[in-house]
C-alpha cells in the first residue's frame, strides 16, 4: 500500500533526500519548506503525488493551518517527519538574544507545534508514525553548540513523554539521531561573533573545526535517509534510532559516564529520604 508522508524542511538535507526517495518508489509526500520554488523540479516529475506548502515552523498559526490542510488534501498521513532545523555555533556568551530565540523557536518549539498540530488527525485515524529528527547532540554535547543542545535535549525530553502518551492511540514516535553527515548543515550554521576571551578554549576549537571543514563527517546522507525509510517499512517502533558510528560511540560514552556519576551518588541520594515512622 502507498504510504503518505508529511516532511518539514524538505528543500535540502535529509528532507530533500527523503522526499526524492519516497516519490521515486511511488509514495505520496506533503513537503514543506521556506524557500519558494524549492521543489518545483520534483513537482514537475511526480505531479499530484507531491503536495507542497511554504512553512516556517516558528510561525505557530501557520503550522496549524498547513498541517490541517495537508491532512485534508491527502485524506490521510501515515508518517510525520519533523526535520526542519537551525544550527548555531558559538559559546553561550557569544550568541545574541535573537540567535538564541531562533534556535529554540525552530528546533524545540517549532517541532513541538508540528507534533501538537498533527496529533488530533493521527488520533482520528487510529494509527500513524512520527519521526523526530534530533542528532547525537540530543544525548551528548560539544563545546560551542550549547544552545543547539538546549533545543535538542529539550525536544528529546518532550518526545519521550509524547511517545508514552500517544501509544494507546495506535501512534508511535521515534527520535532519529543522525551523526555528522554531509547535508550542508555545517556550511549553513549561523555563527556568533567570537569573543577574545574564548580563544584557545574547547568552544573555539569546535568553531575552527566547523569553519575550516575539519569536523569529522563519517556518515552517508543517502544511507541515513534510507535507514529512516527502512525503519518505517519494518514496523519497528524504537524510541530512539542512533544513525552513524559517531552517534553510537559518542552517545554510548556520554550515557556510560552519566550512569557512573549517578551510581557514585547513590548513598547521598538515599540519605535524604524521610524517616519511616510506625
Amino acid at each position: 500500500m502507498t504510504t503518505t508522508w508529511f516532511i518539514t524542511g524538505a528543500s535540502s538535507g535529509f528532507g530533500r533526500l527523503l522526499t526524492e526517495r519516497l516519490l521515486a518508489r511511488g509514495d505520496r509526500v506533503a513537503a514543506t519548506f521556506r524557500r519558494p520554488g524549492a521543489l518545483d523540479d520534483l513537482h514537475a516529475e511526480h505531479g499530484d503525488r507531491l503536495w507542497t506548502a511554504r512553512l516556517d515552523v516558528t510561525d505557530t498559526e501557520r503550522v496549524r493551518h498547513v498541517v490541517t490542510e495537508a491532512f485534508q488534501a491527502l485524506g490521510r498521513i501515515d508518517v510525520v517527519v519533523n526535520n526542519a532545523g537551525y544550527g548555531l555555533l558559538g559559546s553561550v556568551e557569544e550568541a545574541s538574544d535573537e540567535q538564541i530565540r531562533r534556535v529554540v523557536d525552530t528546533n524545540l518549539l517549532g517541532s513541538v507545534h508540528v507534533i501538537r498540530a498533527a496529533l488530533p488527525h493521527l488520533r482520528a485515524q487510529g494509527r500513524g508514525r512520527i519521526l523526530q529528527v534530533s542528532s547525537a547532540g540530543g544525548q551528548t554535547t560539544y563545546p560551542g553548540l550549547g544552545y543547539y543542545h538546549a533545543a535538542k535535549w529539550g525536544i528529546e525530553g518532550f518526545c519521550d513523554t509524547v511517545a508514552r502518551e500517544i501509544a494507546p492511540f495506535g501512534t508511535a514516535l521515534t527520535i532519529v539521531e543522525p551523526g555528522a553527515t554531509p547535508t550542508g548543515f555545517g556550511a549553513s550554521l549561523d555563527t556568533a561573533p567570537p569573543l577574545s576571551a574564548y580563544e584557545n578554549t574547547p568552544a573555539a576549537g569546535t568553531r575552527q573545526a566547523f569553519l575550516e571543514g575539519l569536523f569529522p563527517v563519517p556518515n552517508s546522507a543517502e544511507k541515513t535517509a534510507d535507514a529512516m525509510i527502512a525503519l518505517v517499512d519494518s514496523g519497528a517502533t524504537p524510541l530512539r534510532l542512533p544513525l552513524g558510528p559517531d552517534t553510537y560511540e559518542d552517545v554510548r560514552a556520554a550515557l556510560t559516564a552519566r550512569l557512573a556519576e549517578h551510581e557514585a551518588q547513590r548513598e547521598v541520594a538515599h540519605s535524604v529520604a524521610a524517616a519511616v515512622t510506625g
